[in-house]
């Protein structure tokens, strides 16, 4: 197991005292290092959001998108060097919301990548609007009488989107899910990782103490993870009861990149510079001129 110093960045958090964004960034760390996986093998792509400026705090590769965008970016990282291990970090408002039509469309493809959620369940960073993921009845600055809308479930979207691995973890227990985003690093394929995660500035209802009396482990309840129907049953649990471990994993299916007949020359980014012909050059220069 490497030294957790490795990706000891030297700058510093900027998180509020408490937040859930301080327990991923840990087992995110605890995740490579278990896996042995070193900072330049690794690349993180992210949005905008608290828990996107988690790149800024790793000594690693990391690349800071717009809005909505960091999937499709990452497929693209991905796509330039499949050798190079790829995990975009989102909140649920940048991943579910602005970013939505790419989470569907991210699914289908299954690219070898990992997605980890900053679940809060609000927009942290703007000052506390609700998200696709807060509760019906959220109240909010900007929803006073309470949210209308119906939250989101984005683990039972990604079971029946498609996605090869689906699992929900909880900040408050880093030890648990630094094992989840190791599995999900380890898996071949599109991998989902939502984290429940407190906001102590703007969400008074998900805390700390909410989650810990009800999350239960899916590995000691049984779960099969390969029951795609058992799966579905799992990610509907919300209440009294939420489960937290992997609902389900699918092995086999073929990632996107191994079957993009460019790269069987191998990775692009590692392929030697061909130098221009003299037309190639004169077309170029007539392109831009």
């Amino acid at each position: 197991m490497l030294d957790l110093k490795v990706y000891q960045s030297p700058i510093k958090p900027t998180w509020c005292p408490g937040c859930g964004d301080y327990g991923i960034l840990n087992a995110v760390k605890n995740a490579l290092a278990q896996l042995e996986i070193r900072p330049h093998e690794v690349m993180f792509v992210s949005g905008i959001g608290c828990g996107s400026k988690l790149p800024d705090y790793m000594n690693a590769n990391g690349f800071t998108t717009i809005h909505g965008r960091s999937l499709p970016i990452a497929m693209g990282a991905k796509l330039a060097n499949p050798d190079l291990q790829v995990i975009c970090v989102t909140g649920d408002g940048d991943g579910y919301g602005i970013g939505g039509n790419h989470f569907l469309s991210i699914m289908r493809r299954n690219p070898d990548l990992v997605h980890v959620v900053e679940d809060n369940m609000v927009y942290g960073l703007t000052k506390g609007q609700y998200s696709p993921t807060s509760p019906h009845g959220f109240v909010t600055s900007t929803s006073p009488d309470g949210s209308i809308e119906v939250a989101f479930n984005p683990v039972a979207t990604a079971i029946n989107g498609g996605a090869t691995f689906v699992a929900r973890g909880f900040s408050g227990d880093p030890k648990h899910l630094a094992t989840l985003i190791a599995a999900a690093v380890r898996h071949r394929g599109y991998a989902l990782v939502d984290v429940l995660q407190a906001c102590v500035v703007y969400n008074k209802i998900n805390t700390y103490d909410f989650y810990r009396q009800r999350v239960y482990k899916l590995e000691e309840a049984g779960h099969d993870p390969t029951d795609r129907d058992g799966a579905w049953r799992r990610a509907q649990e919300w209440g009294e009861r939420i489960p937290i471990g992997v609902l389900y994993q699918v092995a086999g299916q073929p990632t996107y990149e191994a079957q993009v007949n460019a790269l069987a020359a191998g990775p692009v980014a590692k392929r030697p510079l061909a130098p221009l012909t003299a037309a190639q050059a004169n077309a170029l220069r007539r392109e831009f001129v």
